[in-house]
């Protein structure tokens, strides 16, 4: 492995850094002092087109220019940087966001152009969203009640999802629903539901205790109806178990650029640490200096799990095992860095008055999104040591 980066993607880096410490951070600040999502309407986002963000990388029907593809490594190292500044403010840009890779990968051409379309050169702020997580199917993917059922030329959706990003300002939804919950895994299928469908809607935007930048947010699902044209992948996919493997396949890439940004929340909860220790004379205790020192040991080795688990998905190799521990080690990693804060700038955490005080509360969900950090313990130790599921 080489984890040495060129002069691209240092500069990328660079200007993530500078973009991090005048948009992001602020923009972070003010959500969570206002305890609110940032409005679709903001001024952010339409900067954020303005600089080219937001856009898909499916080139558009006809085109015959095609963008460098960007490496898992790259996206990791750009996203520790930005998570650095506000985590919750990188979930809340617009994007297609993570059903992109699901649409690129299993999506007919006539879904690429319809659904992907409009992120090719969006003339606005534009989202869409993955609908998995239920209120009874959250670490267990393979477990969710959202039922589909064919009629005449089209499906009937009915069920419930919740705790996802950005769903009631979305173009579309993918939702993942099973055809039978007693056939697990392999009944489950992907379609997509475009805003304004009838029969989706209470759309809740859940309050949290962290990231607060982007919306947390519950809908429902009553005889909702699709067009047959509306299944990832089309009719050919029927009979194909595909669409779990391709949504487990995408969340095995995307994990250890989750884990990247828990890598970037402990750098920031540490640099923070050091510095309040330095400006309050702190750091003249042996027992302050210690835990600054392994906590700093422990980020490095954070950062190392994650590229390894990036640079093997990069390889289109076999990465379970290690975007499991990337996710799991970078987490607690991030809850470790943020406690040690927390615990040096005592009372004047509480009063919500300084940065160590927000990352404590941001870095708990760290240990949850994209699996839970027991879960992936669980997968660990299945493929390591054969526990039986």
């Amino acid at each position: 492995m080489d984890f040495e980066i060129g002069e691209r993607l240092r500069r990328r880096v660079e200007e993530s850094r500078e973009l991090g410490e005048k948009e992001f951070r602020p923009a972070g600040l003010e959500a969570d002092r206002l305890g609110a999502p940032i409005p679709v309407g903001d001024p952010f986002f339409d900067r954020c087109v303005a600089r080219g963000e937001g856009r898909t990388r499916w080139p558009g029907t006809g085109r015959t220019e095609t963008s460098e593809p960007v490496s898992v490594v790259e996206k990791l190292l750009v996203g520790e940087e930005l998570a650095y500044w506000d985590r919750g403010v990188i979930i809340s840009t617009p994007g297609p966001g993570l059903p992109e890779d699901n649409v690129l990968s299993m999506g007919t051409e006539e879904q690429k152009e319809r659904f992907l379309g409009p992120f090719v050169e969006p003339d606005k702020p534009r989202w869409a969203c993955f609908g998995m997580t239920e209120p009874g199917a959250g670490s267990d993917a393979a477990a969710l009640r959202t039922l589909a059922r064919k009629d005449g030329d089209g499906w009937i959706l009915n069920g419930a999802k919740c705790f996802i990003g950005g769903a009631s300002r979305s173009d579309w939804i993918l939702v993942q629903a099973t055809l039978d919950p007693s056939q697990g895994r392999a009944a489950q299928r992907a379609f997509f539901v475009e805003r304004g469908t009838p029969g989706l809607g209470g759309f809740k935007i859940e309050k949290k205790m962290g990231l607060k930048a982007y919306e947390s947010t519950s809908f429902t699902l009553e005889n909702v109806r699709v067009p047959a044209t509306h299944l990832l992948g089309g009719e050919a996919r029927y009979e194909s178990s595909a669409g779990f493997k391709t949504a487990m396949a995408t969340f095995n890439a995307g994990r250890p650029v989750i884990a990247s940004n828990a890598v970037g929340m402990a750098r920031a909860a540490l640099d923070e640490s050091i510095r309040y220790a330095s400006d309050h004379d702190l750091l003249d205790r042996e027992r302050v200096r210690d835990r600054i020192e392994a906590i700093s040991r422990r980020v490095r080795k954070a950062r190392l799990v994650c590229l390894r688990a990036g640079w093997l998905a990069d390889q289109e190799r076999p990465n379970i095992i290690e975007a499991s521990m990337s996710k799991a080690v970078a987490a607690q990693c991030a809850q470790e860095a943020a406690t040690l804060g927390l615990e040096l700038v005592g009372t004047l955490a509480a009063t919500g008055e300084h940065l160590i005080e927000k990352l404590y509360r941001d870095v708990k969900a760290m240990d949850i999104v994209e699996g839970t950090g027991q879960i992936q313990r669980m997968i660990i130790a299945r493929k390591l040591v054969g526990l039986p599921r």
